[in-house]
């Protein structure tokens, strides 16, 4: 199985990412250093390692989002029936 790609939590609107962990030697063994803008969506994702950077205060409501669509979008409920 995959693993997620990171989320990260920034108060800043331009961001950057080379793909680097906070391991030793990280950005070794990373990507070129890229420049991003968050901009009305409240997130932006890296183009090479699908890094997402997301506004403070916009996780939030993101989260909110994907909860409640989640639910929608496969008409589940929070109710069930016992009627066969």
């Amino acid at each position: 199985m995959i693993n997620p790609p990171e989320t990260v939590i920034t108060d800043k609107r331009r961001v950057y990412c080379d793909g680097a962990t906070d391991i030793r030697a990280g950005a070794a063994l990373g990507h070129p250093r890229v420049y991003l803008e968050i901009d009305q969506k409240g997130y932006v994702e890296c183009g090479y390692c699908d890094r997402r950077f997301v506004l403070k205060g916009e996780h939030e409501r993101e989260r909110i989002e994907v909860e409640v669509g989640d639910n929608n979008e496969f008409g589940a409920s929070s109710s069930t029936s016992s009627n066969p």
